[in-house]
């Protein structure tokens, strides 16, 4: 009888720590979050309360925290906790929002995960974002 309650303990025990590896981020990730960060502070980006979009934006993913949203601009969008739901390189749908045309940080949502901050990029900060945590000349 005392064996099926250590049993069920010993899953248990086993189960959370499965758990708990899972879901932490790795130190790649981390670095590559804190290399946006930086960015962001140096380049001393300006944070938008919206961006306009359309049905035919895209996406490249920096990280599962940050995204580069291309509709006429680009913007740097970051959200408030990672979201793993824009990895499937499907097309892009905003959820319901207030407007039809517009994002707005802090309210809305892509595939349920709520964008933060909303950041307007050049072409040129696009691409120095989309490098970031490459290797030279891992694109060659």
């Amino acid at each position: 009888m005392t064996t099926l309650p250590r049993t069920l303990a010993t899953v248990t025990t086993i189960t959370m720590v499965l758990i708990a590896c899972a879901g932490q981020p790795s130190e790649e990730s981390l670095a590559r979050d804190q290399a946006v960060r930086d960015f962001v502070e140096v380049r001393d980006l300006v944070e938008a309360d919206r961006a306009r979009v359309s049905d035919r934006d895209g996406w490249t993913e920096i990280t599962a925290r940050y995204i580069i949203y291309r509709s006429r601009n680009a913007y740097l969008f970051e959200f408030y906790q990672p979201c793993y739901a824009l990895r499937d390189n499907t097309r892009i749908v905003a959820d319901v929002r207030a407007e039809p045309n517009l994002i707005r940080a802090r309210f809305d949502t892509l595939r349920g995960c709520r964008i933060d901050r909303i950041y307007p990029l050049t072409e040129a900060e696009a691409a120095e974002l989309k490098a970031i945590g490459e290797a030279p000349g891992e694109r060659n």
